[in-house]
């Protein structure tokens, strides 16, 4: 394997506030962020293709986990950096 192709899979830093972390089929991955489980400021981001949580407020970590993991199911995005 090249070393081109070992950075394309190697995992980011993780943020001080992330709870979890799906890895999408193109390689990327899906960070959720937030104050925890009780909180409605949780959000997910795409570090493949940018693609975000849609709800302004209302992201309970049991609404917004299904979201994500589908997103990163579906997600072909590869790593850029």
């Amino acid at each position: 394997m090249s070393n081109a192709t070992l950075a394309a899979f190697t995992e980011p830093d993780r943020p001080k506030n992330l709870l979890i972390r799906f890895i999408t089929v193109g390689g990327s991955y899906v960070d959720v962020t937030g104050p925890g489980e009780h909180s409605d400021e949780n959000r997910w981001n795409c570090r493949g293709c940018g693609e975000s949580s849609q709800l302004p407020e209302g992201d309970f970590l049991f609404c917004i986990r299904p979201d994500a993991n589908s997103h990163a199911a579906n997600c072909r995005a590869i790593p850029l950096r």
